[in-house]
């Protein structure tokens, strides 16, 4: 099988669970490290689909590697190759596929409810899913839903949480996370929390049972992931 593309745009914000997941699946992957300037391939030809992780950078930046990641979104699509974004990557899915990136209403951080869309595309995407759990959160920024898309989870602070088209899956939500991950997090953009609020939780509300916390999210991100791996499963 061809190995994954997982690009990466920061050193701290890695695949994470998702590794873990890919690893029992037999899958893999290759890391595209956007922050030690590895270059953004130009073709599809060795590899079997697309990660996208987050990061502090906006879609809207400037940059000549954002342009080239939306690029080989589009050329993914074309080709039916699976694509999957966290938060910045989910961003770029959008953007990519006709949607538009824009500042959300307020800023969200830390572990908040979600609930599913009801459409649908959520019962095929969401196998098990209850509304109320808790998942990750760290964005001041949201995508719009292209067109031909379908929502698959919201929230009272972000509308627009995951949406799916075909075999592309978008998250504004970090369901990669692993408890390391989140303590580092909470350690290295700790300016972020300084002024708690219903959307934006302090550091030691974000580490507050993180053990159980995680368990719960890795139970939603599990049969996402195996949903969106069915193409490369089922090959």
């Amino acid at each position: 099988m061809k190995p994954l593309r997982i690009f990466r745009h920061i050193e701290c914000e890695g695949p994470g669970y998702l590794a873990e997941v890919l690893s029992r699946h037999d899958i893999p992957w290759q890391l595209i490290a956007i922050d030690r300037q590895d270059p953004v391939p130009k073709t599809l030809d060795d590899c079997s689909g697309l990660v996208f992780m987050g990061g502090p950078m906006s879609v809207n930046d400037d940059h000549a590697w954002l342009r080239q990641e939306l690029e080989l979104i589009r050329m993914a699509r074309e080709q039916e190759l699976p694509v999957l974004g966290h938060c910045l990557g989910g961003q770029l899915i959008s953007k990519a596929l006709g949607g538009s990136v824009s500042a959300n209403p307020v800023r969200e951080i830390g572990w908040q409810p979600v609930r599913s869309s009801g459409s649908a595309a959520a019962a095929d995407w969401l196998e098990g899913f209850a509304d109320g759990v808790e998942l990750f959160h760290w964005h001041g920024e949201t995508f719009s839903i292209p067109e031909g898309a379908e929502l698959l989870l919201e929230n009272d602070w972000c509308q627009h949480q995951a949406f799916a088209i075909d075999n592309i899956l978008a998250l504004q939500c970090h369901v990669e996370m692993t408890a390391p991950m989140v303590s580092e997090w909470a350690t290295l953009y700790g300016s972020e929390l300084d002024d708690p609020s219903p959307a934006v939780q302090s550091a030691t509300e974000i580490n507050r049972n993180l053990a159980g916390r995680i368990t719960a999210m890795q139970a939603v991100a599990e049969p996402l992931y195996r949903r969106w791996l069915r193409p490369l499963l089922d090959s």
